[in-house]
């Protein structure tokens, strides 16, 4: 049985470290972890004193920690970078990528490194991208009065990324939401859903696809296979009609075509409340 410290590092509420973390964690049945969240490191002093008390950990356990960090600002990283332990920086493992695949420029977020922190849509778009993360997958419901747009949808349909790029792109606080099977067998929204109506938009996708998408995951499951996968589209379109919510088939376009048809349908980024 091994005993490791974990560090859940965030300049915001840690949320997102502390739920990607855990079910990266999850996958180890014999690991035993103290976690320790430190939410809110957005300023040099406060990076130096996550880097002590990861260094403290290290010589208490004999064996250093395992730090998942969403921390978006490039000097505070380079300071989290000095600590001992095998560290996960989720927000650019994720975000590189996807710039790359989505040909939009790093520069978008380099920050202070190019005097860009005080321009108000450059922080606009940081803080949407913190509201994506931190509002993935039904994480957390609590803050939808802030959304600007909520997405639905199935399992593996694309909720995530284009939420992570409507957030970069143009600065929309999306928050996505998954339709699980018990929704759907009452073929009913969510209640926490009902409330905010006006804000849904669906994603859906042919099922065939979805059972290919779902199978890298989890091969031959139940999850994966073409009846649930047809089962799961056909019922959840069912709801957005029922409900009369907008939806559009992911298979065929990119996120960017998405995200315009999403823009285009619901007309949002004409009153959307973060512009100046």
């Amino acid at each position: 049985m091994t005993k490791r410290t974990v560090f859940f590092i965030s300049d915001s509420t840690g949320i997102t470290a502390k739920t990607l973390g855990q079910s990266v964690l999850s996958q180890f049945d014999n690991l035993h972890y103290e976690p320790i969240v430190i939410p809110y490191v957005d300023d040099v002093k406060k990076a130096h004193a996550c880097v002590d008390r990861i260094i403290q950990a290290e010589k208490a356990d004999g064996l250093p920690p395992i730090i998942f960090d969403t921390v978006i600002d490039r000097e505070l990283n380079t300071i989290l970078a000095q600590a001992p332990g095998c560290r996960f920086d989720i927000l650019n493992t994720y975000l590189k990528p996807l710039e790359i695949e989505l040909g939009i420029s790093s520069s978008e977020r380099v920050g202070k490194a190019h005097g860009r922190a005080s321009d108000p849509e450059y922080k606009d778009r940081i803080d949407a991208v913190h509201f994506a993360m931190e509002n993935d997958d039904g994480a957390n419901i609590h803050y939808y009065d802030k959304a600007d747009l909520i997405l639905i949808g199935v399992s593996r349909c694309g909720k995530t990324p284009t939420s992570l790029y409507m957030a970069l792109q143009y600065g929309l606080f999306t928050a996505n939401y998954p339709i699980t099977e018990d929704d759907l067998d009452e073929s009913s929204l969510p209640k926490h859903l009902k409330a905010h109506r006006a804000k849904l938009f669906g994603l859906t996708i042919d099922a065939e696809r979805l059972s290919l998408i779902r199978n890298e995951r989890r091969a031959d499951s139940r999850y994966a296979s073409l009846r649930q996968c047809e089962y799961e589209v056909s019922a959840t379109e069912a709801i957005y009609r029922r409900y009369g919510i907008p939806f559009i088939n992911t298979a065929d376009f990119s996120i960017e075509e998405i995200s315009a048809k999403i823009l285009d349908i619901t007309g949002v980024i004409h009153h959307h409340h973060h512009q100046p």
